[in-house]
C-alpha cells in the first residue's frame, strides 16, 4: 500500500506502531492463557474418557445378567428405564471465551414395578445413569475444547499479523518517510545555499 511521504503520515504511522506494540503483549498473554486452559481441558477429557471406558468395562461383570434384558417385554427393557432428559450447563468465561460447563444431567422420572424385574436392575440403572452422566460431561468438554481451540487459532493469527506484518510494516513506513523527509530537508538546505551564493554573486 502506497503511503504519503509527509510529516502527518509519519505521525499516523508512529501512533499506529505504539498501538500495535501496546496491544501485542495482551494478545500474547491471551494466547498463553488459552494454551494453558486447553491443556487442562484435554487432560480432564482424557481422564473422564478413561473413567468412562473403565465404567463400561466394569459392566462386563453384568453382561450375563444384562442378557436377561432380551427376555423383557419391549416396553420393559432397561433402555426405557434410563432416559436422559436435560443436560444442565452454565456458561463460564475462560480466557475471554464463553464456554459451557457441565453441571448435571437430569433423567426422565420413569416409574416401574419392582415385581417386574430381578433384584440386580436397581444397581444396573445406577451404573447406566453414571455412564450417561459421563457421556454428557465428555461431550461438554469436547465442546469446550472446540471453542477454546477456535479462539486460540484466531488469537494466534492476530499475534502473527501484529508481529510479522503490522509492526514491521509501520517501522518500515516510518523509516521510508524519515529518509524522504531528511532528503527533502537536505535538498532544501542545498537549494538555500545555492540561492544565497547566486544572490551574493549577483550583488554589485
Amino acid at each position: 500500500m502506497a503511503i504519503k511521504l509527509t510529516k502527518n503520515e509519519q505521525k499516523v504511522q508512529k501512533d499506529n506502531l505504539k498501538q500495535f506494540e501496546r496491544y501485542l503483549p495482551t494478545l500474547q498473554l491471551k494466547k498463553q492463557q488459552l494454551q494453558s486452559v486447553i491443556m487442562k481441558v484435554r487432560a480432564e477429557l482424557e481422564e473422564k474418557e478413561a473413567e468412562r471406558v473403565q465404567m463400561i468395562g466394569d459392566l462386563d461383570d453384568w453382561v450375563a445378567v444384562f442378557a436377561e434384558n432380551t427376555i423383557f417385554d419391549e416396553e420393559k427393557k432397561l433402555d426405557h428405564l434410563v432416559q436422559p432428559d436435560t443436560v444442565i450447563c452454565k456458561n463460564e468465561n475462560i480466557a475471554g471465551v464463553t464456554v459451557p460447563t457441565f453441571q448435571e444431567l437430569t433423567f426422565k422420572d420413569i416409574a416401574y414395578d419392582v415385581d417386574d424385574y430381578p433384584l440386580w436392575v436397581d444397581t444396573a440403572l445406577i451404573k447406566l445413569r453414571e455412564i450417561a452422566r459421563l457421556d454428557a460431561l465428555v461431550s461438554t468438554l469436547h465442546k469446550q475444547s472446540e471453542l477454546l481451540e477456535k479462539e486460540l487459532r484466531s488469537t494466534s493469527q492476530r499475534v502473527n499479523l501484529f508481529e510479522k506484518v503490522k509492526i514491521p510494516e509501520a517501522k518500515e513506513n516510518i523509516r521510508v518517510i524519515g529518509v524522504y523527509l531528511g532528503d527533502q530537508q537536505t535538498a532544501a538546505v542545498v537549494r538555500g545555499k545555492i540561492s544565497k551564493k547566486k544572490l551574493v554573486e549577483a550583488a554589485p
